[in-house]
């Protein structure tokens, strides 16, 4: 028959028999009630409490009463249940289906019940009254603990990229009973900052993870780790790190530039660069368009045979989300070996017959100047040569006429009128003549020019004794029979005067 918490809980024999053991108390030693002070149990497990009496060996254990003490208990809830030896266990309607004997074996004096399905409402102090025979009752405390395990999340931050400053890159949040402890486990360098909020039963943590992104950090793990008693091991939540970056474009192909010589199959330029997200590629020729037969494979650029109008300037375009680049290169195909060196060797003896040339042209210049310069220099030795012979031979001439006049009178004999000319001389007078002049008077006499004076007297003093000591008196006389001449249009005449005769220095008559 099952018996009820309230006041018909006791009968009249279980008061009976609990003043009968409260009676031989006194009389019997008393035993000893185990218990723990501490109970915790996980949300949701089932929570043992524990109420074993050690006794002497011949005592009896009547029943135990369970009760929940502190205050957090619900009105009509402090009583849990009632484990009687004759009658078994009663369980208040409160905890119906969640409080039970543990399975057997059980020892009589074993008072412990199972409590199902623990759940935060059940924390709290509960008391074990126990009434034995012939010891009487005894009582203990025992303290029940509810661990709520966290749930943590991690929420990522804003996107990543390069260039960035301090960002948040990720966040994790824990909450359970008592508070979770939050911490990130990484190898990229960061700053971590917590909060925490607490509740009536639980209390959350936030944790913030930030860093200044760069493309080293792009593919990083970075994990939350939350620690808590209701955990039978740490969790764990891991977040890759996307950084969103692209990095310069390289072009490999022309390492060995004489791999590119006409006639040369499977040649090809690798476009090569790193971003995230992952780059496209575009091929282009920057002199015009890419040669037909040129396969582009993604970054790859692949040629057909090559010959020469494959030469130019290739540009690789590469791009993402963030950004773009772009890397040049210049293919030059070279020519076949044996033709370049054919090619040489026409060009040396090219060079050889140039130079040759040029020097034969130099060297027939070179006669020619010669030649011209000796032509010139016999011309002007001839020249020289016959104008020294003329002059020789008008002062003879001269001399000779002088003679005949210095000793014949000059008043009787008449003067022929004698020409001087100066050929082949750049300062000669017009007509090639020399400055001679014919003075007419009456009597039909001529007059000399004063350079036919002048050569004239000087072969008369040659000639004559004692020319030595005359010589100045000719360069007087000279000088006097220059007042008796007038130049006109490069010709000397003979001044005008009352008689037309002039007398040197000498006293002869001219």
């Amino acid at each position: 028959m099952p018996l009820s918490l309230g006041a018909d809980m006791w009968g009249p024999e279980a008061w009976l028999l609990l003043l009968l053991l409260v009676s031989l108390t006194g009389r019997c030693p008393a035993g000893e009630l185990e218990t723990a002070d501490l109970v915790t149990v996980v949300l949701g497990q089932d929570a043992r409490l524990p109420c074993f009496y050690r006794g002497d060996p011949g005592e009896q254990v009547a029943q135990v009463a369970w009760a929940r003490v502190d205050a957090a208990a619900a009105e009509g809830a402090r009583e849990l249940a009632l484990l009687h030896s004759q009658y078994g266990l009663h369980v208040n309607p409160a905890y119906e289906g969640r409080v039970e004997q543990p399975p057997p074996p059980r020892s009589p004096l074993d008072g412990a019940v199972l409590l199902r399905n623990a759940v935060q409402a059940d924390e709290g102090r509960y008391e074990c009254r126990v009434s034995t025979f012939p010891a009487g009752s005894f009582q203990a405390q025992l303290r029940l603990r509810v661990l709520v395990p966290p749930l943590p999340s991690l929420n990522p931050g804003p996107a990543l990229e390069e260039g960035q400053g301090l960002t948040l890159a990720a966040s994790c949040t824990a909450e359970g009973s008592p508070a979770p402890n939050v911490t990130w486990d990484t190898e990229v360098k960061g700053t971590v900052s917590s909060r925490s909020f607490k509740h009536s039963r639980s209390a959350a943590v936030t944790s913030e993870f930030h860093l200044v992104p760069s493309r080293s950090m792009n593919g990083q793990p970075l994990t939350c780790v939350v620690s808590h008693p209701g955990l039978l091991q740490d969790q764990r939540i891991t977040h890759t790190l996307h950084v969103a970056f692209l990095a310069e474009a390289s072009v490999r192909g022309l390492e060995d530039q004489k791999m590119w010589q006409v006639g040369r199959e499977g040649a090809m330029l690798t476009c090569l660069s790193e971003g995230q997200p992952p780059p496209s590629y575009n091929w282009t020729r920057l002199d015009g368009p890419l040669p037909s037969g040129v396969r582009v494979e993604g970054g790859t650029l692949g040629f057909p045979p090559l010959t020469a109008e494959h030469s130019g300037v290739y540009v690789c375009h590469i791009s993402n989300a963030l950004s773009s680049r772009d890397s040049r290169v210049t293919v030059e195909v070279l020519a076949d070996p044996e033709e370049s060196s054919g090619k040489q060797v026409d060009l040396v003896s090219a060079s050889v017959v140039a130079v040759g040339v040029i020097a034969a042209l130099l060297f027939c210049l070179l006669v020619l100047v010669v030649v011209l310069m000796s032509r010139y220099h016999r011309r002007k030795a001839q020249q020289m040569t016959q104008k020294y012979e003329e002059e020789l031979t008008l002062t003879r001439e001269n001399s000779i006429r002088r003679l005949h006049s210095h000793h014949s009178d000059p008043r009787n004999q008449p003067e022929e009128s004698v020409g001087l000319r100066a050929e082949g001389h750049p300062d000669s007078l017009k007509d090639n003549s020399s400055c001679s002049v014919m003075s007419e008077e009456p009597e039909g006499r001529s007059y000399s020019t004063l350079t036919t004076v002048r050569e004239i007297e000087t072969q008369t003093e040659l000639l004559s004794p004692g020319s030595e000591q005359t010589e100045e008196e000719g360069d007087e006389g000279i000088k006097q029979a220059m007042n008796h001449f007038v130049q006109e249009n490069g010709t000397l005449r003979a001044r005008p005067t009352g008689n037309g005769i002039y007398i040197n220095g000498r006293g002869h008559l001219v």
